[in-house]
């Protein structure tokens, strides 16, 4: 499989496939594709990992796509303004993405929920942060808000960021939400009540613009219903 990525604030992964390869994609991600793509619809490793990946914010049924016949073409388009990474899966070195973050991969790549256990006392239910990891074999594509900044941590080495601004990170790195903490910090601070700690060894994919920002900021400007 080959690839290309065009576009700058609205990309689009271009996948150039050979006769008999495959990609999976969530449902609506498609944009175009040769005639010679056939689609199946499956739920892609039975009900449990279906429902796995309903929690980390995906559909339930993935779509395989397949050349058939000769070479075909498959375009995967952003469905927000930011940026398209694609990345190299392999046995121990698996990734982990922010919720909703997969666009498509090869057909060797497994997507599943991730829950980090290791989080502040209380928080989210005692269930952990929701986020996918992927998996397996073959490269992956995840659509990230805003531009992305990436750094490597080294063994033991961390960065504190503002929740919302983790895109992806090596399944090697653990985390930890932490609250901020001082009442006048909270309450005046403006930055929120948590902080994601992300500790290495690993590489760090951080966000710039995260729709939950943007969908803040719009607020104000949106008409209340009646």
């Amino acid at each position: 499989m080959r690839y290309e990525i065009l576009g700058d604030t609205l990309p689009v992964v271009i996948c150039h496939l050979e006769n008999g390869e495959s990609m999976i994609n969530e449902g609506g991600s498609m944009s175009w594709m040769s005639p010679n793509m056939h689609m199946q619809t499956t739920s892609n490793g039975g009900v449990g990992k279906a429902l796995g990946r309903m929690f980390a914010g995906e559909r339930i049924f993935q779509n395989i796509y397949t050349a058939q016949g000769g070479p075909g073409m498959i375009a995967f388009a952003s469905s927000f303004p930011g940026s398209i990474k694609p990345f190299q899966i392999a046995p121990g070195q698996e990734i982990v993405f922010q919720k909703s973050a997969f666009l498509a991969g090869e057909s060797g790549v497994t997507l599943s929920v991730h829950f980090n256990k290791k989080l502040g006392a209380g928080l989210f239910g005692g269930e952990g942060f929701i986020m996918q990891k992927v998996s397996g074999s073959g490269i992956a594509f995840a659509e990230f808000d805003g531009h992305v900044v990436e750094y490597d941590l080294a063994a033991g080495q961390q960065i504190v960021v503002d929740t919302g601004h983790l895109a992806a990170m090596d399944a090697r790195c653990s985390m930890d939400i932490q609250t901020v903490k001082g009442a006048k910090n909270v309450l005046f601070g403006g930055e929120g009540l948590f902080l994601t700690n992300i500790t290495g060894p690993g590489r760090v994919w951080l966000q710039t613009m995260p729709l939950s920002n943007v969908a803040a900021v719009l607020r104000p400007y949106m008409p209340s219903a009646n």
